[in-house]
């Protein structure tokens, strides 16, 4: 079971391996080695954001105010472990989607141990049990067989092809009913 808490540091969830916390303007560090990690740039886009003073008003303009405005956003994949810092994985509003997208970005020395697919899971429970959210969605690049696999594995089912504002190239919209039944 996964459950948000609220400690002294701020708001977070606990999974086997994980803690997943709300992003701050510390982790300007963790979001400019994810806005940069050669595999994000390729499926997500480039942010264009290169100095860790542009990740912390990245940070202020993004995940903070998607806390303050929505009360989620992305939060901060931490291992219980060893407290290393490897990705990210939250809910994202995006104006032209009429509902929040799950997304997430781990670090390439993180990549494949099913690290993103736990913490997926439990923002997924956060979403319908905490935030009672009855549908998500995730946008997804067609060429990245991983993501999708993550995704289809966590429940969510392909919808149709997309294009999102400002861009040329359309994108895979998964999605699932959240709600019980």
């Amino acid at each position: 079971m996964v459950e948000p808490e609220d400690t002294a540091a701020g708001w977070r969830l606990d999974t086997g391996r994980l803690v997943l916390r709300r992003v701050t303007a510390d982790d300007a560090d963790l979001m400019l080695a994810v806005w940069n990690d050669p595999a994000f740039v390729r499926n997500v886009g480039d942010r264009g954001i290169r100095t860790i003073d542009d990740a912390r008003e990245a940070v202020r303009a993004g995940p903070l105010k998607l806390y303050r405005d929505y009360g989620f956003g992305p939060y901060a994949m931490v291992l219980k472990a060893s407290n290393a810092r490897i990705g990210i994985c939250g809910l994202f509003r995006r104006e032209n989607l009429d509902r929040p997208d799950i997304g997430f970005a781990v670090l390439p020395d993180y990549c494949g141990r099913g690290y993103a697919r736990e913490a997926a899971r439990a923002v997924l429970a956060h979403a319908r049990d905490d935030l009672a959210l009855r549908r998500i969605s995730a946008i997804v690049a067609p060429g990245n067989a991983p993501s999708i696999g993550l995704l289809e594995s966590i429940g969510l089912e392909y919808e149709g092809m997309i294009t999102m504002p400002g861009e040329e190239e359309a994108i895979c919209l998964y999605g699932m009913r959240l709600d019980r039944e």
